[in-house]
């Protein structure tokens, strides 16, 4: 791209150019508010048409694209989704209609609200269902506060407030059980990256309120262990939670339910299909056993003599936002379920155990795989053998955008050092896995001979390193033009 082109909006300004022509007003104007609310020195450019057209254009082509590109963040919904389900959350009758409306002027929205009730509670095993939750760690915390309803309902609100927690869970899970009013104690885990089962056990005791599980776990392992852990729990009186963000390498294969689970959230954004760049929509259903159902926020809906409608749980912990969730997502989500279908469910988890397998059998002799055996839906590797030579997760991560690949979730799990999560996720061909792993193979040939060459990358992207920390930290919300020479 020419330099020219890489110039911000107000800088391509030239006085006197105009975008648009505003005709005259055929209504009356609208008085202006008190002068001493006004600016008189806003600088805004000025620039023709064709100007705006081609820079937001270019813009555009600089985003990364799952429909142009590969990225290896598949489970958390950076995968391709039937466009399909976007058309159907966009029909007039679901996107133009308001939640305050009569609930008998909505009732095919209820509908699916309600079919979709059901379906996650068939495909989880816990038949207690809200969809009002808008995201997963609001799904978490609906869930603890269904666990510490249930415990105060039995006059032990005050001794169980401990949440056990596994050192390799998402960070939200510590967070959610803080805000619900939990102490929280982080059980380690063992050398094969399961669950330490004898720590387990010295932890869980009669201030145990719930134990949260991310299963698979974050390092894409399924818990061998896990009736027995569930076990241990419900023999201390306590609750067990399992954190669905990785439900898609169980569907159809696994119910949670089954498993000893009595609780649950579902990213419906992650494993039900909703394109999830830039930090939502989200929705984060909470699932829970039948004993439970009561406690679930509302609103939830029930059928009634063929007529759908809103309604609250008797013991309901209360509302997490102002109406039904979030609907559109909702709507994806059922459409995606109802396209695949019960087969087509359990080729989403088969596939994406089959292709995570895959990468880890080919990179495990230029990567060190986090915990060698068989994993689920994404494999952790780590760049340890390349950090030898100097060359860090983040290197490699920022070299693979010279080669048109996003890069994968970096230093994640904790308990891994230099991480690298690979999700290759269920949708993606053997062809562009097996030119993935080519990339991958030819950077870790470079760390070898060229470390410089990765310190250095990306080299072609319009941005190459930037500081992060500062970003974050002192953030530029607003464009200043720089100061004349």
């Amino acid at each position: 791209m020419a330099a020219m082109d890489r110039r911000l909006l107000m800088e391509r300004s030239v006085a006197g150019r105009r975008a648009v022509t505003v005709p005259e007003p055929d209504v009356p104007l609208t008085p202006l508010p008190d002068a001493s609310l006004l600016r008189d020195d806003l600088l805004l450019p000025e620039v023709t048409e064709g100007e705006v057209v081609r820079y937001f254009t270019l813009l555009s082509q600089l985003n990364f694209s799952v429909d142009t590109q590969y990225y290896p963040l598949g489970s958390c919904t950076m995968k391709y989704n039937p466009k399909l389900n976007d058309e159907m959350a966009s029909l007039p009758g679901f996107s133009e209609i308001h939640p305050l409306q009569a609930d008998e002027t909505v009732q095919g929205a209820l509908r699916v609200i309600h079919e979709l009730q059901e379906m996650l509670g068939e495909i989880t095993g816990l038949p207690g269902v809200s969809v009002g939750p808008l995201a997963g760690a609001q799904g978490e915390f609906a869930g603890l506060l269904i666990a510490r309803a249930f415990h105060e309902d039995r006059g032990e609100g005050a001794v169980r407030n401990v949440a056990l927690i596994p050192d390799s869970a998402h960070g939200t899970n510590p967070a959610s059980a803080a805000m619900a009013g939990l102490e929280v104690v982080t059980v380690p885990s063992d050398e094969h990256g399961n669950v330490s089962v004898d720590d387990l056990r010295n932890l869980a005791n009669e201030r145990t309120a719930v134990f949260m599980l991310t299963i698979p776990n974050t390092v894409g392992l399924f818990e061998p262990n896990i009736l027995e852990i569930t076990k241990i729990i419900h023999d201390t009186g306590g609750l067990v939670y399992a954190d669905g963000a990785n439900l898609n390498a169980l569907l159809g294969l696994a119910k949670l339910g089954e498993l000893g689970f009595d609780i649950a959230h579902s990213n419906l954004h992650k494993t039900f299909s909703t394109p999830h760049g830039g930090g939502g929509p989200g929705s984060g259903p909470v699932l829970v056993t039948e004993e439970l159902a009561k406690y679930l926020p509302a609103p939830i809906v029930s059928e009634n003599d063929g007529k759908f409608v809103l309604g609250s749980p008797d013991r309901t912990v209360g509302r997490l936002n102002g109406f039904q969730g979030s609907f559109g997502i909702v709507v994806r989500a059922y459409t995606y379920i109802r396209l695949m279908g019960l087969e087509g469910i359990k080729a989403v988890a088969r596939n994406a155990i089959i292709n995570a397998n895959y990468v880890q059998s080919q990179l495990k002799d230029d990567f060190d795989v986090a915990y060698d055996r068989f994993c689920m839906h994404e494999t952790v590797m780590s760049a340890r053998r390349q950090k030898a030579n100097g060359v860090s997760a983040l290197d490699i991560s920022k070299r693979l955008i010279d080669y048109g690949i996003h890069p994968p979730t970096m230093y994640f799990p904790l308990i891994v050092p230099e991480a690298l999560m690979i999700e290759p996720t269920e949708t993606e061909s053997k062809e562009t896995l097996d030119a993935f792993i080519a990339v991958m193979k030819k950077i870790a040939e470079e760390a070898d001979a060229s470390p410089e060459l990765l310190h250095s990358a990306p080299h072609n992207a319009a941005n190459t390193r930037l500081d992060e920390a500062t970003a974050a930290r002192k953030p530029v919300l607003r464009w200043e033009p720089e100061a004349a020479d």
